[in-house]
């Protein structure tokens, strides 16, 4: 227990550091590659979200899930890369392949479907190499480009909100 509040703590105070210096980037081009981060504290349709994205024309191989969880279950397995607190060490640095990896990817868009402020996601938000970061608008507004103002629950209307406003942006 108190091992968990001195990581958070430390989590806390490095995400404290890394907001302050928040670059500014734009999209120049079309959207080819999408990466989707989603907490399944919260929302636990993850496949549908998935197959939404990809009717709006995308390839299905290249929109790249990871998800975060507050509990994990050792013996569960999970569809997609699942990652939870233990993931993260005392630097603030995360342990895990799958999440360095998906850090390392360079994304034309990350769709950050979550609309609680953790850390632990704010601070994979920030460190993802996303050209044009989208999310709620309920989560700290300097990570990310575009904000969507609508329910967790319906993933339907995120995405036609979404692909609406790329389309009229000339993102597509």
């Amino acid at each position: 227990m108190f091992l968990k509040c001195l990581k958070s703590f430390l989590l806390n105070k490095t995400l404290k550091n890394i907001l302050c210096n928040v670059k500014e980037e734009s999209l120049n081009f079309p959207i080819t590659r999408v990466g989707l981060i989603i907490d399944e504290s919260l929302f636990f349709e993850t496949a549908a979200l998935k197959q939404e994205i990809v009717s709006y024309g995308l390839k299905e191989e290249s929109v790249k899930v990871i998800v975060y969880r507050d509990v994990l279950n050792s013996k569960a397995v999970y569809s997609e890369p699942t990652f939870g607190l233990k993931d993260l060490n005392f630097k603030s640095e995360f342990t895990q392949q799958p999440i360095n990896e998906f850090i390392l990817d360079e994304f034309d868009l990350l769709i950050n479907y979550y609309n609680e402020e953790k850390p632990f996601l704010l601070l994979l938000t920030h460190k993802t190499k996303a050209k044009f970061k989208v999310g709620f608008s309920s989560v700290d507004k300097r990570l990310n480009h575009f904000l969507i103002n609508i329910d967790l629950g319906n993933y339907k209307g995120f995405t036609h909100e979404l692909f609406r406003y790329l389309k009229i942006l000339n993102k597509l």
